[in-house]
């Protein structure tokens, strides 16, 4: 066998064999490594959420606060859903008073208000929809809660196009 012989026959044993089946497993392993902490971090918890709060800056509140206000809000359709009335009344509090923290924030700092309108407008139709299912007599903590999102809105609003800033 030659020299040159020997060369062609070790590359053709070498790139298709071992090397393309570790690179490939290494790869993969790669992708899970770098996937898996992104995965966890995706759905961090309420408390989790007003724990960040704190520490964020003005400018992320706005962000923060109405993560919380929708997780709040997931929690109060569910419990609503289920007649559970008297256990959505927290939740409820969380999402209005989460809501209008996140309006505070983001007029304060002038960054997210259109975001944040857009998202109570959101839960103001989650809300809407979910009075439509109760009786009369369950219906006060909603319409209390739909009228002070509404002013939420109407404030954001206010502050995004304010008259005479032309």
């Amino acid at each position: 066998m030659s020299a040159g012989g020997f060369k062609e026959n070790m590359k053709v044993r070498w790139l298709p064999g071992a090397c393309g089946r570790h690179a490939s497993l290494l790869f993969v392993i790669a992708m899970i490594v770098l996937v898996t902490p992104t995965l966890r971090a995706v759905d961090p918890t309420v408390d989790g959420l007003k724990a960040k709060l704190s520490s964020a800056t003005i400018g992320d509140r706005p962000k923060l606060c109405l993560q919380i206000a929708e997780k709040q809000m997931a929690e109060t359709s569910k419990l609503y859903a289920a007649s559970q009335d008297d256990q959505a009344q927290p939740a409820l509090t969380d999402v209005v008073a989460y809501s209008e923290l996140a309006r505070d924030y983001a007029i304060q700092s002038n960054k997210h208000q259109k975001q944040t309108e857009i998202e109570v407008r959101e839960i103001t139709r989650k809300l809407n929809e979910i009075l439509h299912t109760l009786g009369h007599e369950e219906q006060g903590p909603v319409k209390e809660a739909l009228t002070r999102l509404q002013r939420v809105r109407d404030d954001l609003l206010a502050a995004m196009f304010k008259k005479g800033a032309k």
